[in-house]
């Protein structure tokens, strides 16, 4: 039996003699796409013998960020936070060979894979295995997401602290179970937020976006723009990082509730008379 791989978003499927024959469900959803040349399967032995480099970096003590050359499906970096009481993969990888699986294994292994919503859920499971049959952490508003079931996914809701000084939050938007993670030791005690497509780094320095749907250009209301700073507000930090490599490297938190006072004032039509 085969795990089977979607091409577009990365997700693992279950195992079958052939590949689905239906569309992706993750991707026919009005967040992702279906290529107009139809859906594509792969493998985990496919992408694992397909030429292609491994990419790692450090981004400060105990933050490494991993991710393939040339990159696959979504093409998100993969979070790997190193604690005393374990490490958290988090956005797990959309592939697993034998160099990324050693660099893992170097940096700790994990104690726990959370992925940031449904988009990045990967290879969780197959990772989960690899790594010992660690949890995966599914929120429980976005199960009905989960394409691989297996005894290894645990769900969660609301807040939680998931190793010491590492906490999940429920912010919702993109999809509402959207978390982002906070680190509170990251940034030399100052704090880090990582969060997926839910607070998402713009090229202009210092400022950030958020959206229902990036791909197709769906924007979310003043109101859950509102929630998802409501909802991080409690938490200090100083750093953030985007799942596709954006960051914000300073006054991260004052950065998010600018961005969203600009985002809510131009949604909500108080600066129509500027168009």
């Amino acid at each position: 039996m085969t795990i089977w791989i979607c091409g577009t978003c990365g997700v693992e499927h279950p195992d079958s003699e052939q590949p689905p024959a239906a569309v992706c469900e993750i991707c026919a959803d009005e967040r992702q796409w279906v290529p107009e040349t139809g859906q594509v399967w792969t493998t985990l032995d496919k992408l694992a013998a397909d030429g292609h480099e491994l990419v790692h970096q450090e981004l400060e003590e105990g933050v490494h960020r991993l991710n393939r050359e040339p990159r696959f499906g979504i093409g998100q970096w993969t979070h790997l936070v190193r604690t005393p009481g374990g490490n958290l993969l988090w956005d797990p990888p959309n592939h697993l060979d034998r160099a990324l699986a050693e660099k893992i294994t170097e940096l700790g292994g994990a104690a726990v894979i959370v992925a940031s919503h449904p988009h990045m859920y990967g290879s969780q499971v197959s990772w989960s295995h690899q790594l010992g049959r660690v949890p995966v952490l599914v929120n429980s508003a976005d199960r009905r997401w989960v394409r691989r079931e297996d005894p290894v996914i645990r769900e969660w809701a609301g807040t939680e602290e998931i190793l010491p000084g590492i906490t999940l939050v429920e912010a919702g938007g993109h999809f509402p179970g959207a978390a982002v993670a906070h680190v509170a030791s990251g940034a030399g005690g100052k704090g880090i937020l990582l969060t997926g497509d839910t607070i998402v780094p713009v090229r202009a320095t210092g400022w950030v976006t958020f959206m229902r749907s990036y791909p197709n250009d769906i924007p979310l209301s003043a109101g859950l723009v509102r929630r998802i700073v409501d909802r991080v507000e409690p938490y200090a930090f100083d750093r953030l990082y985007g799942l596709l490599g954006g960051r914000v490297l300073a006054d991260a938190k004052d950065a998010v509730r600018r961005s969203a006072e600009r985002y809510i004032a131009w949604v909500s039509g108080a600066n129509d008379h500027l168009g």
